[in-house]
Formats: C-alpha cells, structure tokens, sequence
C-alpha cells in the first residue's frame, strides 16, 4: 500500500512538472540574487536596452509538449525570475512565438538577462500608433487558443455589443466614440477594464479565459502598443 501512494505521489509530481514551460538558461556572470519584491523591467522586442546594460546570460522558456500554464504572463514570470536568481534586475526579449492553432498553444519567448546601473532612471521609450485625419479609434481584439476553448463571450463597450469573442480570434474594430469608457464581458462573472478612447489612436485588448466554477470567466487586458502589435500580427487566428 505504502509502495502505491508513493509511485501515485511521484505520477502526480511528473504531471504537475510536465504542466509547467520549460525553462532552460545559459548564465555567464552571476550577481547576488534579488529579493523577490524587486521589479524586474521587461523590454521588448522592439524596444532598445540601456546602453549600460551588462549581460549576464540568456533565458528560453518552451513547451514541454504538455505544458499547459504556458501564459504570455506566466513565461514571462518565470524569465523574470531566472533574472533574479541570477542578479539581474532587467531582461531582453529577443524573440517571441505566440501560440499558434496547428503547432504549440504555449507562448515560447528567448529573452537576455540584464544588469543595469540605476535602473531606476531608465524610462522605456514607446511610439503610440496615432492615425491622422481621421474620425476613429482603432482596437485590435484577440484571443489565442488555449483553455476554454469552447466557451466564447460578447465583448461590450459600455452598453453595445462590439463583437463575439471566440476561441482562437482577432478583429479590428473602428470606434467613433471618444472619451472614458468600459470594455467589459460576462459569462457567469463579469471582468471589465476602463479604456480612455482618443480619436487616432490604437488600443490592444488580449482576452482569454480563467477558471470559473461551472464555466470560465473571461479575461481582459489592455496591452501596451509595441506588445500587442507583436502579439496581434504574429498569428494566423481561425476567423481570418
């Protein structure tokens, strides 16, 4: 008996380990590590690294073939943390592959990690996309393939109804309404975001699904421009 809940209580552990990204690192130099409550500032692909910045060693997180807490968050939690562990107070995003509908459903990024003098004072440059000569904003809606596959939700702008948000989706939707306003859904819990929409600007919204009791409540996210360009042009949705 003894002998079976041990062999159930090691199945579980390379279950649960399999659940997870994998991660591997290649580290040069290393620095005492940092306490956990230090942020670690993400830059983007597009974006350029301090001139000041110390490389200390690169970070890949992967798919397992089973990997199913795979995230855009998640993997970019977990580079984060590798840079701690090894001193780093930044990382390098050097390449990212979103989820696709016929290869991996995990987000696979390669990132540098960082140590930078005063960090502190290091601003991320962003360009806004702003359109000229026009009458509307511009919000790109998309939804990778993952968990809740099946369970889509009507995406609202304060009362009216802007599409249907399914599995594995992107569109672009053309607002002429300017002024703050809420993006919200409901599918036995309600999520919602604030949204300040100015004409000729671009706005990124990333949905998903989280766990819910009976069925899956929906997730929103404003994303900054240079990450949801990348992530919204980067994939070939179902609907396209």
């Amino acid at each position: 008996m003894k002998k079976l809940h041990g062999l159930l209580i090691i199945s579980a552990l390379i279950l649960f380990s399999s659940c997870n990204p994998k991660i591997s690192t290649s580290i040069s130099r290393t620095y005492p590590p940092l306490d956990y409550k230090q942020e670690i500032v993400v830059i983007g692909l597009d974006q350029t690294e301090p001139d000041n910045a110390e490389v200390l060693g690169q970070v890949k997180i992967g798919d397992t073939g089973f990997s199913t807490k795979c995230g855009y968050d998640i993997v970019i939690d977990k580079a984060k943390l590798e840079a701690r562990k090894a001193g780093g107070n930044a990382i390098k995003i050097i390449e990212h592959k979103p989820p696709t509908a016929m290869g991996s459903t995990c987000h696979r990024i390669a990132a540098k990690i960082l140590k930078v003098e005063n960090i502190e004072n290091f601003t991320l440059k962003t360009e806004e996309e702003v359109l000229l000569d026009v009458d509307y904003a511009v919000l790109n809606v998309y939804r990778y393939s993952g968990a809740g596959a099946l369970v889509g939700y009507d995406l609202y702008l304060g009362d009216s109804v802007i599409c249907r948000v399914k599995n594995n989706f992107k569109t672009t939707i053309y607002i002429k309404k300017d002024g703050l306003n809420t993006l919200w859904a409901r599918t036995e819990a309600k999520s919602e975001v604030p949204i300040d929409v100015k004409i000729g600007k671009t706005y990124y919204l990333r949905c998903g699904i989280t766990m819910g009791a009976f069925v899956g409540h929906p997730k929103l996210e404003l994303i900054d421009s240079k990450t949801g360009k990348a992530e919204f042009e980067s994939f070939k949705a179902k609907n396209q």
